[in-house]
């Protein structure tokens, strides 16, 4: 992993670091109601690692978004965060992921996350990781 963190934004060329195959993961940033949330989320960003999957992602550094990331770093995947920016300071970005990316909009970070993965999965999350999954699935139908 680079020692460096890479922001790029969407306005110019994407940066892309990445070697591994990623897995776009819309989840909360919020860590969720039950223990066995996070505990699920983390097994999920670990054996991903372990099978040579990175992770695409929300971008934040707190929640279930946070503790998926970290869990895919300390288990030797890539993690790329997409983040809006009017979102940096509520969602606290993550700075120690293979590639942070800044965007102007919700459907920047949407497009930008479908663009770079091979695959979705969905956790525990509130309206937004629905409004995310939703749009994503509507995206593959048409």
């Amino acid at each position: 992993m680079n020692s460096e963190l890479k922001i790029s934004s969407l306005n110019t060329q994407v940066n892309v670091q990445t070697t591994q195959p990623l897995i776009a993961l819309y989840c909360g940033s919020r860590s969720g109601n039950k223990p066995i949330y996070q505990e699920k989320a983390i097994a999920l960003a670990q054996g991903l690692a372990k099978q040579g999957f990175g992770l695409v992602y929300g971008g934040a550094s707190i929640g279930l978004m946070g503790q998926v990331a970290d869990a895919m770093i300390s288990h030797g995947g890539e993690a790329v965060g997409v983040i809006p920016e009017f979102m940096l300071d509520y969602e606290i970005a993550h700075h120690q992921l293979t590639e942070l990316h800044v965007v102007q909009t919700m459907h920047e970070r949407k497009a930008l996350m479908a663009e770079r993965a091979s695959a979705f999965v969905a956790l525990p999350g509130g309206l937004g990781t629905f409004e995310e999954i939703l749009e994503v699935a509507t995206w593959g139908q048409l």
